[in-house]
């Protein structure tokens, strides 16, 4: 197989190489140039960052036959046997293959041996976090007096998973994600090697596609050159990646921002047609407005924005557009995100959150300065209303004096859970009292369950109680209303809903009220049926007798004596 992919190709051979790492390379040089060769390195940081690449530039720096080196001279045998993987004294090591004590107790047999073929036996550990609590207690002695000619080099990507007493005992350095800017400069030297004709734009979007990883950018564009036929056009890229171009994300922002709703359904119905992910835009469109807030807070950092490239759409909505929207327009996206996660027909969030934005009363307009002339006209009026006041005084009427101001009474808002009270009693109507005891006979067991597997659902529904129940839902009352509608949520819903139906062997659905509510409707049911209550019967409508209905219609309940 004669074809390498361009991450491999490309993998840095010298310090150089190691883009927007500067603070780390700058600091190895300089070390390696002084003969301050540290016994154990730990490089942490996202993925495709340049960790393993600096630990091999190390092993080839500090075994250079031209060493002391700032750089490899990547010509001698040592660095093109590094290199190569031909250097049986440079050793990497997978930890999440290794994890075992049995594989860390062989290296610690194995580092008291000299070197056979160069100067230093250098080890590196890729993912070391994946190291068992035994192997890394097996690693500890060693990695803190290792023999003079032995070289430790970690790297992981969970840092916060290495015991302390590991970190401890290693010159760590972090790795940072990797800017756009950076990322295009190294895509444009590598496509000028290659004699690749790149669009700039699709440049931009393979870095954002990135997200701060060389290795994934060079993975994105060498797909994208795949499937291209002989430029890469940003379309290219757009179709690999699964992303949204910035035309049509500030299309809808346009769409957004002059509360158009046809515009903005019409431009989702195109994406979802050409198999664009719901989650994966809606992604887009959050960063779309976080960088238009920041470029709109901070115009003159234009490093600051990440996901864009600033054409003159993005400036005009960043001239026009009011903060208080753009807030309300990012809250309203995250919420249908996180709700999207719990569904299996995203696309209906996606729709939802859209026109949600579009409906909002929010202004999404800055509203012009008033007229300067007219504010000054305003505020000297007020001044001199306010040099009146101070010559006169204030005069209080005789008849206003004497009346003791009332208090006005505030009456509190009546809470509503928002559910049918129609659907209440036709649910009563069918609710029996062995329906109603067999739910509360596992509910404190279905409770303990809802809290080991979501203790936010829990804190919901932890002073709920069943009080009516039919053979296929449940009346749940809840004495706030805020812990009601909170529990009507999808995610909330369906942990109870599962959790009672792996308790009782059958799927019930939850209906929600507020207790204040329950009894008002408790009683209105009880009023209109002279039957007992519903929990009290076996679903069954006992008929009434012809005459006594009749006698009870002319005379009341009051002059009616029946005797059976």
């Amino acid at each position: 197989m004669s074809y390498q992919a361009l991450y491999r190709v490309w993998r840095p051979q010298t310090f150089e190489d190691v883009v927007g790492q500067k603070h780390v390379t700058r600091t190895i040089q300089n070390a390696l140039v002084q003969q301050k060769i540290s016994h154990a390195y730990l490089f942490t940081g996202p993925r495709g960052t340049g960790k393993t690449s600096a630990a091999k530039i190390i092993a080839k720096a500090i075994n250079c036959e031209k060493a002391p080196v700032a750089e490899p001279c990547n010509e001698c045998s040592a660095c093109l046997g590094i290199t190569d993987g031909s250097i049986s004294d440079v050793i990497e090591i997978d930890a999440a293959s290794n994890t075992g004590v049995d594989d860390i107790r062989d290296i610690r047999d194995k580092v008291k041996y000299a070197p056979s073929s160069v100067s230093y036996k250098v080890y590196i550990i890729d993912e070391v976090h994946m190291l068992s609590t035994g192997a890394f207690n097996a690693l500890l002695k060693t990695l803190e007096e290792p023999p003079k000619h032995v070289v430790f080099i970690l790297a992981t990507t969970e840092p916060h998973k290495i015991p302390l007493t590991i970190i401890s005992r290693c010159q760590r350095f972090d790795m940072r994600r990797i800017t756009a800017q950076d990322i295009v400069g190294r895509l444009q030297t590598i496509i000028d090697a290659q004699d690749i004709e790149v669009e700039e734009d699709a440049l931009y979007q393979v870095a954002r596609a990135a997200d701060g990883g060389m290795r994934d950018a060079l993975s994105i564009l060498d797909q994208a050159i795949s499937y291209s036929e002989a430029e890469v056009v940003l379309d290219d890229v757009l179709a690999v990646t699964g992303s949204v171009s910035q035309k049509m994300i500030s299309k809808i922002a346009m769409a957004f921002y002059h509360k158009d709703v046809a515009q903005a359904l019409s431009a989702v119905e195109e994406l979802m047609d050409h198999g664009k992910d719901a989650a994966r835009f809606l992604e887009d469109l959050i960063y779309y407005y976080r960088d238009l807030l920041l470029y709109q807070t901070a115009p003159q950092l234009e490093e600051v924005v990440e996901r864009v490239k600033i054409d003159e759409t993005f400036k005009q909505l960043g001239d026009q557009s009011a903060k208080e929207w753009i807030y309300t327009v990012i809250e309203t996206l995250n919420r249908s995100q996180q709700e999207m996660k719990w569904t299996n027909h995203p696309r209906i969030f996606l729709e939802l959150a859209l026109v949600q934005i579009c409906q909002d009363e929010t202004t999404s307009q800055n509203k012009p300065a008033q007229d300067q002339s007219e504010l000054l006209d305003r505020i000297q009026k007020l001044e001199n209303e306010l040099k009146t006041l101070k010559e006169q005084g204030v005069t209080v009427k005789q008849e206003e004096a004497s009346e003791p101001k009332q208090k006005k009474q505030f009456k509190p808002s009546r809470q509503k859970s928002g559910v049918s009270h129609g659907r209440i009693k036709e649910m009563l109507k069918k609710a029996t009292k062995q329906d109603l005891m067999k739910v509360k006979s596992v509910w404190g067991e279905v409770m303990e369950n809802v809290r080991q597997e979501k203790v936010s659902a829990h804190a919901w529904l932890k002073d709920s109680e069943p009080v009516a129940a039919t053979d296929n839902s449940f009346l749940l009352s809840f004495q706030y209303d805020m812990h009601c509608q909170m529990a009507t949520k999808d995610n909330i819903r369906g942990t109870l809903e599962q959790v009672l139906s792996r308790t009782l062997g059958k799927q019930l659905e939850m209906v929600a009220i507020v207790e204040t509510e329950w009894k008002e409707i408790r009683a209105e049911f009880l009023k209109t049926r002279d039957e007992p209550e519903p929990d009290q019967t076996n679903g069954e409508e006992p008929a009434e007798d012809p005459l006594i209905a009749e006698a009870r219609r002319l005379v009341g309940d009051d002059l009616l004596d029946i005797q059976t």
